[in-house]
Parts: C-alpha cells; sequence; structure tokens
C-alpha cells in the first residue's frame, strides 16, 4: 500500500509522437486512462484552432490575419465519460474538427509559428503539475522535453490509412488509395516544416505498431512509464 502511496506522488509526464493516422490520440486517451492521468489531444487543440480560423475564412496563407486572431482563441479540453470534449470559444466542436475539411488543413495552420507558441504555452501549463499523457508531432522535441518517458509511434503509410479508413466509414466520401495520398503528403509537409517538424527525439523510444493490437500498444507503453517511475522511487 505504501508503495502505491509513493507511487501516485511521483507523477511523470509522457509524450507521444508520431506522424498521422498512427493512433496517437487513441492509445495516448487508454493510457491515461490506465495510469490515472489527464490526457491532452494537442491535435485536437491545432484542429480546433484550423476550425476557427476557417470559419472565419481566413486561409493560412494570410499569416498576419491569423496571429491577428489567435489571441482571442480560447481552446478547452474537458473530460466526459464519452471521451474528451473540445471547446472552442464555448462551442462544443468534438465532432466537426474531425472533418476532412479540417483534417485537410491542420498542417497548414499548425506551421504557423505564432500560433504553435501559444498553443505549446497552453500545453505546457497543462504538464506543470506532472501526471500528464500528451501527444502530438513535437511533444517530446518541443513542447516537453523533460517528459520522463517519451514515444515515437509510427506505422506504414498503408496501415495508417487503412484505420483512419476505418474511422471515417460513413462520414466522408473518400477512398483508401485519396487517403494513402493524403497521409504520405502530410508526413512529407510535417517533416519539412520550418517551425518544429515531425521528427522523432534521440532519446524516445521507436515503437512500430503496423502489426500491433491496440491494447498491445497501450499495455507496451504502460510498461515503460511503470518501469519509469519504479526508478524513480528506487533513486
Amino acid at each position: 500500500m505504501a508503495r502505491q502511496h509513493v507511487s501516485s506522488i511521483n507523477k511523470i509526464n509522457v509524450a507521444i509522437d508520431g506522424p498521422a493516422g498512427a493512433g496517437k490520440s487513441t492509445v495516448a486517451r487508454l493510457v491515461a486512462k490506465a495510469l490515472s492521468y489527464v490526457y491532452v489531444d494537442t491535435g485536437a487543440m491545432y484542429r480546433a484552432a484550423t476550425w476557427y480560423m476557417m470559419c472565419k475564412k481566413i486561409p493560412a496563407e494570410n499569416v498576419q490575419k491569423v496571429l491577428q486572431h489567435v489571441p482571442e482563441l480560447v481552446i478547452e479540453l474537458v473530460p466526459d465519460p464519452t471521451g474528451q470534449k473540445v471547446y472552442c470559444n464555448g462551442e462544443d466542436v468534438t465532432t466537426v474538427i474531425r472533418s476532412m475539411e479540417v483534417t485537410s488543413n491542420v498542417s497548414q495552420y499548425s506551421s504557423i509559428a505564432g500560433l504553435r507558441t501559444r498553443l505549446t504555452e497552453n500545453q505546457r501549463e497543462m504538464a506543470a503539475r506532472k501526471g500528464v499523457v500528451m501527444d502530438g508531432r513535437d511533444i517530446g522535441t518541443t513542447v516537453l522535453p523533460n517528459a520522463e518517458v517519451k514515444v515515437f509511434m509510427t506505422a506504414s503509410v498503408q496501415e495508417r490509412a487503412s484505420r483512419r479508413f476505418k474511422e471515417l466509414s460513413g462520414t466522408d466520401d473518400i477512398t483508401l488509395e485519396q487517403l494513402e495520398r493524403d497521409i504520405a503528403a502530410r508526413d512529407k509537409f510535417d517533416e519539412e516544416r520550418e517551425v518544429s517538424p515531425l521528427r522523432c527525439s534521440e532519446d524516445a523510444i521507436v515503437l512500430d505498431t503496423t502489426h500491433m493490437g491496440i491494447q498491445d500498444v497501450v499495455d507496451t507503453i504502460v510498461s515503460y512509464c511503470l518501469t519509469e517511475k519504479d526508478g524513480e522511487i528506487s533513486q
């Protein structure tokens, strides 16, 4: 019992990075639940910002105008029995930010330095008390470089497209082949962008999930976290 008490005090932060469609959000949410930690979906925050700018009819190319509207952005991640709710300036945008329209534009908006700076500050504030599982593309390298556990989740383009296709089945008129092209293009864009490009932190554990089930991935990451926490306690 005493060991459990110490373990709960010595909370750590967990950074899960990886390319589009790797299943980071699903896994991160389940890892947080297993550890009784707080889940922070940074991708949802960028999607919410993208949705907001698109509603304002501000294209990502108009960086100056985007930055003019950044200060008015209020994005909240609220725990819910059915899953995390995402609010943008008080409006529930949980479902609409997963549309193909937002998905096709989020990389362009998220490459804007001023917008990333604002959301990165928010994300660091959320992680200040520890006990956070955060997923994205630059968590281990930029947002939480001191996270105790860093995992870089990846999978083949074909597998990631297949997973996304199953998620979108019946909601968007898109083919598996189109998704493969879109994901490959997004990988290239995210890897080559000037601000916080997608890359694996030198001290991250690379986890190829192409042939792994969701629960296997969750169990593997939780084991990394428990090993790290045991190490903290023993010290």
